[in-house]
């Protein structure tokens, strides 16, 4: 059985409940339970790529461009310094300086996200304290992981609770068990949402009965689940979801802001056709061939994408031809 067609016969029935749930007038997504969030993180955020010159600087003038081609794309904000950005190959200064440059170019209505998630709890409120100077809006602070024998639930909850205290923004979990080997337990993720500060979490591990619960479970607090990737938007969406961190954002925009609407209308033919064209080229840009393959599908849609920092090396001409052949294959060129 073809992977579109297991994936349409698992969200048949999710998509029946929503639909019969929904009120008559609208049969898009309902509100969760509970009060309005203070912040309103539904939406399209793409994790932006830094882009590097041929010598390996951050070039902020690439930067910039690309930031003014995504202006006209309805995203609800922006994520700098997620995993697609590089992150952890960047120095403190240039981190700082990403985030300025976001800011300067980004309308004052779209959320500005930074990452600011280090190994230790110190020097994670560091950062946080400096990217909100910069102008970030929202913290996204990714799990501690280098030592992950010992990150405990406990450990964990201590943590981001010492960062929700001290950080003078707002704070978005972030569980990206691909990267880290580890997953954000449930019970940290419940009793975090506790936390008046700390308002999300975007999780990239794609257990979609794990983020319903965390939405279930969640639903009492100000706190919004996003989902971490493309592949699995409207699978999310349909288990209450608010929005979406999505890498294959920095090349279809305006595809994936689509696809948020019309899960939000209720229109989920149409939504399921274009998720299933989503899902190859999406797999391509993140689990196949990563940030060079992002990158590399940047340029052929008009954005600067350029080298990766080393040890990231470019793809083979065989890799382009194939990365090519899976956003042809499914519409995309």
């Amino acid at each position: 059985m073809a992977f579109s067609t297991r994936l349409a016969s698992t969200l048949r029935p999710a998509l029946a409940a929503l639909q019969w749930a929904a009120p008559r007038q609208c049969r898009g997504l309902s509100t969760p339970q509970g009060s309005e969030p203070s912040l309103n993180l539904g939406g399209i955020f793409p994790p932006l790529a830094t882009p590097f010159s041929p010598t390996q600087e951050v070039d902020y003038a690439q930067l910039e461009g690309n930031l003014r081609r995504y202006a006209s794309i309805p995203f609800r904000g922006l994520v700098a310094l997620g995993s697609n950005g590089e992150y952890p190959y960047l120095a403190p200064r240039e981190r700082v300086e990403v985030v300025s440059c976001v800011r300067r170019a980004l309308p004052r209505d779209r959320l500005l996200l930074a990452g600011s998630g280090c190994e230790s709890t110190q020097a994670t409120i560091e950062l946080t304290v400096s990217m909100a100077e910069a102008g970030a809006d929202v913290a996204l602070v990714v799990t501690p992981c280098y030592y992950r024998g010992a990150m405990t639930t406990a450990a964990l909850v201590h943590h981001y609770t010492e960062v929700g205290d001290a950080s003078p923004i707002p704070v978005v979990l972030y569980s990206v068990p691909a990267n880290t080997g580890l997953d954000l337990p449930m019970e940290a993720v419940i009793t975090l949402a506790q936390h008046p500060n700390i308002v999300g979490i975007k999780d990239s591990g794609g257990d979609i009965a794990r983020m319903g619960l965390m939405v279930h479970k969640t639903r009492q607090e100000d706190f919004q689940v996003l989902a971490g990737s493309a592949s699995f938007l409207l699978a999310s969406y349909a288990v209450g979801a608010s929005g979406g961190v999505c890498a294959l954002a920095n090349v279809l925009g305006d595809a994936l802001c689509q696809l948020d609407q019309l899960c939000h209308k209720g229109q989920w033919q149409e939504a399921r056709d274009l998720q299933h064209r989503l899902i190859e080229p999406n797999t391509a840009v993140t689990r196949r061939f990563g940030i060079p393959g992002l990158k590399k599908a940047m340029e052929w849609f008009g954005y600067y994408g350029g080298p990766c920092r080393a040890p990231l090396a470019p793809l083979s001409p065989a890799q382009v031809e194939e990365l090519r052949s899976t956003f042809s294959a499914n519409g995309w060129l």
